[in-house]
């Protein structure tokens, strides 16, 4: 007797995605591009519906998206909306289900939503991801999971799709969020810096271009410190990672580090600076708009 190869494919889960903004949308294609069934949801259905044209099913409702799925993945701004889309999707969850919480809502909304997915039924992935929306476009993030081990491998071909790198560091919801802190406490600081230094830049009169071919190849240089500075220089502040975004993530790291006892100096300054942004209008903007918070009066650009 012969064998099917394709019978004996695993077969791939069905994924449903709730929140289709900047991030979402980017790992649905690539979910997409895996050849996995997505169904996609968002509160704002317009932006989920052009998601058809590239072989997801859009659904009117989080219910009828989770309904039958294998996997559950949610991408949403917060621990709140998040909650929210479990409670509109709790008629369509149950036992057997993995959700991949991809959101960044710290290590304190972490261990609520993983109680109110267990009471609905599912085995809860606390899954934050480090990366922007070129990497999740591409299929490229790196993926931080805690979680249950025994869910490894169903959730695996969703992990595999959307990163490039799964790390899995324990078997507690909350662990993998508590890294993701650390890693965004990075990228909030780095991200001010360039801007400050361009700030100083202009200030002085020294055109920011020659501080950028002075560090350029250097020990000093970065992709992101070129990719940020080009983006203010040029004027294209098309987000890959809102202003507002960064904002909601450094209040998060300052209330972790506060019940920690830790004090983030730098940390702190760097939400100074996203709020004055903010107020100024550009919080739908790429996060290095902070730029305008440190620019002259009279010279905010918004």
């Amino acid at each position: 007797m012969t064998s099917n190869a394709a019978d004996a494919a695993p077969k791939q889960p069905v994924v449903a995605v709730l929140g289709t903004g900047i991030m979402g949308s980017a790992m649905a294609r690539s979910l997409l591009r895996a050849g996995l069934d997505v169904r996609a949801w968002n509160r704002t259905h317009s932006k989920a519906a052009p998601l058809a044209a590239a072989g997801a099913t859009v659904t009117e409702t989080a219910e009828e998206a989770v309904r039958g799925a294998d996997v559950v993945l949610t991408m949403l701004n917060d621990g709140p909306s998040v909650a929210a889309a479990l409670a509109a999707a709790a008629g369509g969850l149950h036992a057997g289900q993995v959700l991949v919480q991809s959101s960044t809502v710290g290590p304190e909304a972490t261990v609520d939503l993983a109680q109110r997915t267990a009471d609905l039924g599912p085995v809860y992935l606390d899954a934050p991801v480090a990366g922007t929306k070129q990497p999740a476009e591409q299929g490229a993030l790196t993926v931080f999971v805690s979680g249950p081990s025994a869910v490894r491998a169903k959730a695996e071909p969703v992990l595999d799709a959307i990163g490039q790198r799964t790390v899995w560091v324990g078997e507690a919801p909350g662990a993998a969020s508590r890294l993701k802190l650390v890693v965004n406490t990075w990228v909030i600081t780095m991200v001010n810096n360039i801007a400050e230094c361009l700030n100083l830049a202009e200030g002085l009169g020294v055109d920011p271009q020659s501080f950028l071919d002075l560090v350029k190849g250097g020990p000093l240089d970065s992709a992101y410190l070129q990719g940020k500075s080009a983006a203010v220089l040029s004027g294209d502040l098309t987000p890959s990672f809102t202003l507002s975004t960064a904002l909601k993530d450094t209040r998060l790291i300052l209330d972790a580090a506060r019940s920690s006892g830790v004090r983030l100096d730098l940390v702190a300054a760097s939400a100074d600076r996203f709020s004055r942004a903010e107020a100024a209008g550009h919080g739908d903007e790429d996060m290095i708009a902070t730029y305008y918070a440190g620019r002259a009066p009279g010279k905010d650009g918004g």
